[in-house]
């Protein structure tokens, strides 16, 4: 094992790095974004809010290559995205890291934004009721009050959608390529590894992933069951 490691090049294990970037970045700014969507829909059952919870969770029931060919034409030259990155001067956004940081939010909003709603759904109405009467301000008691009832369903929705940004291949592969040291990301680090016939070093990676997603699973029943304990 020790001389597998050793064999590994600077260029090889740069992959753990844009991965672990990519997942940092995209759990902060879908915490950012899915907290106040998640609290729009879980307050009603209007026919507005059941549309966009189902545009929502796309990405749970579309095949990653479906997902990610439709982003790569979004972002691509002839697409809206594509058209106002390059009036802006910016370029296109394909094969680059911010491209692939969209792609991966867009992918991973679901295990954001699903453990969120269902936390508030739980919590129900009551608590914002109560403070209310005293007086709070309807930010000041979401912050003071919800969020903190509803932690168990916030570290839930950090575990899940870094753990699934990890383990990205597909749109990851569409929209990002593999580019080393830019886009290269464990999983297709994998891939070419494998491609390339080197076994040894692709089970280093690919053991390291189940170690990971074993711990993610146990981290999770942890989770869960001090959630259980403080809702009795």
């Amino acid at each position: 094992m020790e001389e597998v490691l050793s064999s590994f090049t600077v260029e090889e294990l740069y992959p753990i790095v844009v991965s672990i970037k990519l997942a940092l970045m995209t759990t902060i700014l879908l915490l950012i974004f899915a907290t106040p969507v998640a609290w729009w829909l879980s307050r009603g059952q209007s026919a507005l809010r059941s549309t966009l919870s189902s545009v929502l969770t796309l990405p749970l029931v579309l095949p990653p290559s479906v997902l990610g060919f439709y982003m790569l034409i979004f972002m691509g030259p002839n697409g809206p995205l594509g058209k106002l990155t390059e009036s802006l001067g910016i370029g296109l956004l394909t094969f680059t890291f911010p491209g692939l940081l969209i792609g991966s939010m867009v992918y991973s909003l679901p295990f954001m934004i699903q453990p969120l709603q269902t936390s508030f759904e739980s919590l129900g109405p009551r608590p914002s009721e109560v403070a209310s009467t005293l007086g709070v301000r309807p930010f000041t008691a979401f912050v003071k009050v919800v969020l903190p009832l509803c932690r168990p369903g916030f570290l839930t929705g950090i575990v899940l959608t870094f753990a699934h940004t990890i383990g990205e291949f597909g749109v990851v592969l569409l929209i990002g390529g593999n580019v080393p040291g830019k886009t290269q990301v464990v999983s297709t680090e994998i891939y070419s590894l494998v491609e390339a016939m080197e076994y040894s070093k692709a089970h280093v990676l690919a053991g390291g992933m189940l170690v990971f997603s074993f711990i993610v699973l146990l981290a999770l029943a942890l989770l869960n069951r001090q959630a259980g304990r403080i809702f009795k």
